[in-house]
């Protein structure tokens, strides 16, 4: 901002996109973003293979419509259904996933067609509201993010099928400050710590509920997420076929063929022959190395990044890894992943100059509390992928440690569980189903919109996951 003025505080920054005239824009916004992230794809990409790991893109759209429909217009306004079946097409709850490619869908431009009715009843509501209760406000928010976490879950169905890069008006030929590597530790003292959301906040889903206190030791982190080229260290000592650095569960995921339909799905680069309709059971092909890793003429390393194989760059984060695979490697390094409570007092924690201790004041952001910058994080869709540990030194926390918000997301160490006294939102399918089998993931993405995100954000997946955006960073031990 301009003219002295300093830049909104996090929590003002969505409190302003809760205001009537800037939501509405907002909904605009996040719609024009999931269109653009389909628009090129043709009919029979729409639909696309069967993976346990995406949905079909003409089913996800729908869904984006209908869960906006279902809480705002039906829920909230008591509205009738616009679409007779709807329920039966598009509630997750109750669709099983495999069954989404045999549903009788509407067509490309009767989805459209629904996507623009419920956007635009729902802008009409706003636009005759002058303001919003708590309860009100709740829910167009909550319709809100889950567009904008579907947007980036159309990331990973476009980098798992091979569909080209998608071309969105939020990229820029960016430049980010800093670059190169980041290594080495910085430590993190011991104390009492807050974790988790406070009723201050203006939006927290229920599994950030509620802030409580934290005992943790004195630990050291490392700056930085793990890189390209560390990892190719562990690739090179044969670490994939060395039991002795993975858990049992991990190694029955290895042997099993490690994501087999996710290589299947890579296969095609290879041009082997697949029914891509078919869930072709017995494609068990071993890993060796990191999904979307190959060796190209003469030896050297490439990553397959959309539809393109590109040289593998060493201080690029590694990106597109498992929790096993995570673990694995920090056996094998003598180092381990951080626990959540760590990671959250590294992101948002501060030094108490007296004591020595943390200190009990906390940052809404790693850097503090102004919203985020193009400087500051790599969100947002701008670099169109994963940027260099070193850059946006801009953001760093207030112990040194980078990229804690953007650019990747981060596996910690533990299952995903309900924080003490945690009480279930009226979206009920968000996390309790989730508890117990899903392992916790921080920070955000390239791809994740910075209207979502804070130190307090809990991503969750289950351990095996390949597709998303994410990677980590250890600790020693």
């Amino acid at each position: 901002m301009s003219g002295g003025q300093s830049r909104p505080t996090g929590a003002e920054y969505l409190l302003r996109a809760a205001q009537p005239r800037e939501l509405a824009r907002k909904m605009r916004e996040f719609r024009a973003r999931t269109l653009a992230l389909v628009a090129d794809l043709d009919d029979r990409q729409m639909i696309g293979p069967r993976l346990a790991t995406v949905n079909p893109p003409l089913w996800e759209v729908g869904h984006v419509a209908w869960f906006q429909e279902f809480w705002i217009l039906r829920h909230l306004k008591r509205q009738r259904p616009l679409l007779q079946n709807g329920d039966r097409l598009y509630n997750s709850t109750d669709v099983a996933h495999d069954t989404r490619w045999e549903l009788l869908l509407p067509t490309r431009k009767e989805t459209l067609r629904y996507m623009e009715t419920v956007l635009d009843t729902s802008i009409e509501l706003i636009d005759a509201a002058r303001g919003f209760s708590q309860e009100e406000l709740y829910f167009y928010l909550l319709a809100l993010f889950h567009e904008g976490m579907h947007a980036e879950a159309l990331s990973y169905t476009r980098q798992t099928l091979g569909y080209p890069v998608p071309n969105l008006k939020e990229q820029r030929i960016l430049t980010p400050s800093g670059g190169g590597p980041c290594p080495g530790d910085v430590e993190i003292p011991g104390g009492t710590f807050l974790i988790g959301a406070t009723p201050d906040f203006p939006f927290v889903f229920d599994n950030e509920k509620w802030a409580h206190e934290e005992k943790i030791e004195p630990f050291r982190i490392a700056r930085a997420a793990v890189t390209n080229g560390e990892f190719l260290a562990f690739v090179a000592d044969n670490g994939y076929r060395q039991e002795r650095f993975w858990s049992p569960e991990g190694w029955r995921w290895l042997e099993s063929g490690g994501a087999p339909e996710l290589q299947r799905s890579f296969a095609k680069f290879f041009n082997k022959a697949l029914d891509e309709r078919s869930d072709n059971s017995e494609f068990k092909e071993r890993l060796e190395h990191p999904i979307y890793w190959q060796r190209g003429a003469g030896g050297a390393w490439q990553q397959r990044v959309f539809d393109q194989f590109v040289p593998l760059r060493e201080n690029l984060p590694l990106v597109h890894i498992s929790w096993y695979e995570a673990e694995a490697y920090c056996n094998w390094a003598g180092r381990r992943l951080p626990t959540e409570a760590e990671w959250e007092a590294a992101a948002s924690g501060t030094l108490d100059a007296t004591s020595g201790a943390l200190s009990p004041r906390r940052r809404y952001f790693p850097w503090g509390e102004e919203a985020p910058t193009i400087e500051r994080a790599n969100l947002d869709w701008h670099a169109s992928g994963v940027v260099e540990v070193g850059a946006h030194p801009d953001g760093d926390s207030a112990f040194g440690c980078r990229q804690m918000i953007g650019n990747i997301w981060e596996w910690t160490a533990q299952d995903f569980s309900p924080y003490p006294g945690f009480a279930i939102d009226p979206y009920k399918e968000y996390s309790k189903p989730w508890f117990g089998t899903h392992k916790v993931l921080r920070g955000a993405g390239w791809a994740t919109s910075s209207l979502l995100i804070r130190n307090t954000w809990r991503n969750f997946y289950t351990p095996d996951r390949l597709d998303v955006w994410a990677g980590f960073r250890t600790c020693a031990q």
